[in-house]
């Protein structure tokens, strides 16, 4: 089935990346993007990449933009009240074992647009719409499209509309928040006009008591910019805290603002200036780390992608571009056929994420609540990482041949050239 008829709902990495594979796969395809946003959104924090995915991109040929666009974090340094550093978790330099900061650092909206640029002419995008509803019928599936009202048909229908899927709940027949977990984290993502990292490249993060957190990160802007997040980790003893940030998410950027301004009026550090970057940024936006696992990713002709069907607060962009990679990859080796293939992209990807143990805890742990805490982590992050052993454990894995987890994928069919250049 060489014309295969598909609609993507949603415009990020993880529809783009199946869009880029499916054209890889069928270049006659017609794909169709409805994105909810009037423009493609180039915005968004940084994000990295990992495990199978870094394999991927390198398939893809677009390895050199995307090292072309990294942030340059070289890692991470912990930093008390007064700016001082008391440990610093550099990044490895190796693709196999990373760190906390990966060798592929990027902005979100940088990294879409390298997997967007090569085919944005060869998709058909429509803007500032969404999907009200569909009907799965013998030959096809019929969306209705919420603003325009109409109804077309498409062979299949790909969710990739991130944690809190509208189509997800119609496929399980549930609502949108059934199958998200809360970590107990609620970060506020925003670009500071000003450098507050005075030209470093490393990211700095401090801890105030009550679980809060200030986390910097470099954008290589050459205008001086600091990329700022703001945390508040909760655990299930503090319910009240809790349901005051899903308020204020659900809200809007105004209230958690506004919320933010209340919870960090008394931290130390660089917290003045960061509210007021806050307070100025033109990219403010809030969320929660959530965790979706949905009970199954097919249904007749719907697949979900992405943060839709596997969430994973850490790696989530991985599995987003390993998805649409493996979906696409379903699509040619089963000739188009929609249901087999739905069920080779399922059986491979559901193992694969049900598998990856993401408790709650670690952000827990890593951000305590109380000042004795806090000094008993710096104390041992700053004893692990004077005396090396973080970088020592890391050589050690590297020569016993250990490293991420990857996912157990087929050796797709793949055309011997692409259709369009890609390197850039």
């Amino acid at each position: 089935m060489s014309n295969l008829n598909v609609l993507v709902s949603g415009s990020g990495i993880a529809g783009s990346v199946f869009a880029f594979c499916l054209l890889r796969a069928y270049p006659n395809a017609n794909i169709t993007i409805v994105e909810r946003d009037p423009a493609l959104r180039l915005t968004g924090a940084s994000v990295d990449i990992r495990s199978s995915a870094v394999d991927i991109i390198k398939w893809m040929g677009v390895e050199p933009a995307i090292r072309q666009q990294t942030t340059n974090e070289k890692g991470i340094q912990f930093v008390n009240e007064s700016g001082k550093a008391v440990a610093t978790l550099e990044a490895t330099g190796d693709v196999k074992m990373q760190s906390a900061t990966s060798e592929y650092e990027i902005f979100r909206g940088a990294l879409t647009k390298v997997f967007t640029d090569p085919i944005i002419d060869r998709v058909n995008t429509i803007f500032d719409e969404t999907i009200d509803h569909y009907e799965e019928r013998e030959d096809g599936v019929y969306v209705t499209f919420t603003k325009s009202k109409q109804t077309r048909k498409y062979d299949l229908l790909v969710a990739a509309d991130g944690v809190r899927s509208k189509i997800r709940a119609a496929m399980l027949e549930t609502s949108p928040e059934e199958h998200i977990t809360s970590k107990g984290v609620h970060v506020a993502y925003f670009t500071i006009k000003k450098d507050l990292l005075e030209g470093g490249q490393l990211a700095k993060w401090y801890n105030a008591t009550n679980r809060r957190a200030i986390f910097l990160r470099p954008d290589p802007d050459p205008a001086g910019r600091t990329r700022g997040n703001l945390m508040v980790i909760t655990t299930d003893m503090d319910l009240e805290t809790r349901q005051k940030l899903d308020n204020a998410v659900r809200q809007g950027n105004e209230s958690f603002m506004t919320l933010l301004e209340d919870l960090f009026k008394d931290v130390g550090w660089l917290a003045p200036e960061v509210l007021a970057g806050m307070r100025q940024s033109e990219d403010f936006y809030c969320s929660l780390f959530g965790r979706v696992r949905a009970s199954k990713l097919q249904k007749g002709r719907v697949a979900l992608l992405g943060d839709a069907g596997y969430a994973t607060p850490g790696i989530g962009t991985s599995l987003a571009i390993i998805g649409g990679y493996v979906l696409a990859g379903e699509l040619l080796k089963n000739d188009g056929d929609i249901a087999m293939a739905a069920k080779g992209y399922e059986d491979i990807m559901l193992p694969h994420v049900n598998g990856m143990v993401n408790s709650e805890t670690p952000m827990q742990y890593a951000n305590p609540e109380t000042w004795w805490g806090i000094w008993i982590r710096n104390t041992i992050l700053g004893v692990v990482t004077g005396f090396k052993l973080d970088r020592l454990a890391m050589m050690v894995g590297s020569v016993l041949g250990w490293s991420e987890k990857k996912v157990a994928m087929p050796d797709y069919p793949w055309l011997s050239e692409y259709p369009w250049p890609t390197e850039g």
